[in-house]
């Protein structure tokens, strides 16, 4: 029998609001979490982004407060000032019907304006670490004691530094609470913090233990020359045609370099790193999201916390350093229920490393040939003459052709006519990236050999070292028998 939002026993208002949302059937982190939370467990949530978290505290949380209290009574603990704005808002939107108010706080903005916000009877807080210890050590709330706290994407609050700033925060909250930490991987820290905020927490797991990527993602890879990463990506991007794309960097430099080298070639990029204005990142995401921009060029801290539903390909520029990364990269496509792809290039030396990198993170990559120029224009030229026989008349068209055929047969305009679209929608580069598969196979055979090689010389060396410290030791129990 299908589950509904129904069974949980959700408050009629917050039902009402999940119908307005459009949400049929409740996720598998919903179906677990709700319960444990109407109860009034301590929860720890492994599940990945995109998975429906957000109402997997949200419902069960709004459902239990009395908004009429006029104080706050739910704290969201985010990593980013742009995650916590996307969480207030799904939260407000949730429970508007039953009056809840939300607020967020986070750095950059007024501080007086934000506590007068909360003063005026906000029922739930979305806040960012370092903006709410802020204001926790300066005593500028009045009366600060919510009843369930939420920490999301507490991996990524690890990864930014902050689980300082967390332990700290908990100081000045109410011993009496309910405590529920949402994480897309559970490393040793986050283990470790969950254990001194939490009393008897429920565990809730839709992540297969060998596996923390979701399966909704389609993951591959391509080998390249270092030195065709630029042209790979382009194709790649001809090729796949993406609605949405994220593409991440390693450094600062290397987005603003690949984003103009992205926009000279026609595609509407922009790019997100650290040391951008904060108003020139909000531009830039707000952009991303309306679809004024198409392709998102950035470095892992940038887009942390980056919550876009129709994100459609996400490509490592580079193969990232570990495998969170890794899981946190791809985990910005394949969201709500919906297809993605990810896409990594590398070159042979780096072939082993990706491989253990997936294995740690219990998923299989395939691998994949880059078009080729000719592949890629016999592709455009189908979805070309497909749009052509959909497209719509219009109006001077006719006049248009009436024109033409002035000077010209009908068979002379069709063919200039396509030619025109041709030139427009052509694909240029070099027609052949990467390996062919003999070429590949016999690389990666020497590599996998010298590899072999290193490591039969390391356990050689070891050897020798612990007979010569055997021999050493042998000798030395001699000499005192003889002393």
């Amino acid at each position: 029998m299908t589950q509904t939002f129904e069974s949980f026993g959700l408050h009629e208002d917050i039902l009402r609001a999940v119908k307005e949302a459009g949400f049929k059937e409740p996720s598998p982190v919903q179906k677990e979490a709700i319960p444990l939370v109407l109860k009034g467990c301590d929860i720890v949530a492994q599940a990945q982004t995109g998975t429906g978290k957000t109402a997997a505290f949200g419902l069960p949380s709004m459902s239990k407060i009395d908004p009429s209290k006029n104080s706050v009574e739910i704290l969201v603990i985010t990593p980013t000032r742009e995650l916590a704005t996307q969480v207030s808002d799904e939260l407000y939107t949730l429970g508007r019907l039953r009056g809840i108010r939300t607020v967020t706080i986070y750095g950059g903005s007024s501080y007086s304006r934000q506590i007068s916000l909360v003063e005026k009877g906000a029922s739930v807080v979305v806040a960012t670490p370092g903006r709410l210890l802020d204001l926790l050590k300066n005593n500028r709330f009045k009366n600060f004691k919510p009843s369930i706290i939420v920490l999301d994407e507490a991996d990524e609050m690890l990864d930014m530094g902050f689980l300082d700033d967390i332990e700290k925060i908990f100081s000045y909250m109410p011993k009496e609470r309910q405590t529920l930490l949402f994480s897309a991987t559970m490393p040793e820290p986050i283990k470790k913090l969950a254990g001194k905020i939490l009393k008897e927490p429920k565990y809730v797991s839709v992540t297969p233990k060998n596996n923390t990527t979701n399966i909704d993602i389609e993951q591959l890879y391509y080998v390249i020359n270092e030195s065709e990463r630029d042209s790979a990506i382009i194709r790649l991007l001809d090729a796949t045609d993406p609605t949405k794309a994220i593409v991440f960097c390693r450094t600062k430099k290397e987005v603003d370099r690949l984003s103009n080298q992205l926009t000279a070639v026609g595609y509407l990029a922009k790019g997100l790193h650290g040391d951008m204005e904060q108003n020139q990142r909000e531009s830039v995401i707000k952009a991303f999201r309306s679809s004024q921009i198409d392709i998102l060029v950035a470095t892992d801290v940038a887009a942390r916390g980056l919550n876009v539903s129709d994100i459609s390909h996400v490509f490592n520029f580079h193969m990232p350093f570990d495998p969170d990364s890794y899981v946190h990269r791809i985990g910005r496509t394949g969201r709500a229920g919906k297809k993605g792809t990810a896409i990594t290039l590398l070159t042979p030396m780096e072939y082993h490393s990706m491989q253990r990198i997936a294995k740690k993170v219990g998923t299989s990559l395939e691998h994949k040939f880059v078009p080729t120029l000719s592949d890629v224009n016999k592709s455009r030229l189908k979805k070309l003459a497909n749009d052509i026989e959909n497209a719509k008349l219009n109006n001077d068209a006719v006049e248009l052709l009436n024109i033409l055929e002035e000077n010209m047969d009908i068979a002379q305009i069709t063919l200039k006519l396509i030619s025109l679209l041709m030139d427009k929608n052509s694909i240029k580069g070099p027609d052949k990236i990467g390996f062919d598969k003999k070429t590949l196979n016999s690389m990666l055979k020497r590599l996998a050999e010298k590899e072999k090689n290193k490591g039969n010389k390391r356990y050689s060396r070891n050897s020798r070292s612990r007979h010569n410290s055997s021999n050493r030791n042998s000798s030395s129990r001699s000499s005192n028998r003889r002393r």
